[in-house]
């Protein structure tokens, strides 16, 4: 087995309310930021999980996000990136 740092980004779902992507942008657009066009504010994990192979760390990786991380009624999430640690 070996280690791997997998990231993940999970945000706000596309058309659900984002209060906090909603002020961050209204504050850019107050600084003159005027191209913004939307933001969605979520979260960003870094997990070190053991694991045969690449592939199979970011299957476990899925399936604590389906079954923990992330909520699929409210929330998407990707993997950004596998690598050994």
């Amino acid at each position: 087995m070996k280690t791997f740092r997998v990231s993940i980004h999970i945000v706000p779902r596309k058309g659900l309310l984002d209060p906090q992507g909603k002020a961050v942008a209204d504050a850019l657009h107050t600084l003159g930021f005027d191209a913004v066009r939307d933001v969605h504010v979520g979260r960003h994990l870094v997990i070190e999980t053991s694991a045969a192979d690449a592939h199979a760390a970011e299957q476990s990786v899925r399936e604590m996000c389906a079954r923990l991380l992330a909520n699929p009624v409210t929330e998407d999430f990707e993997i950004a990136g596998v690598s050994a640690a």
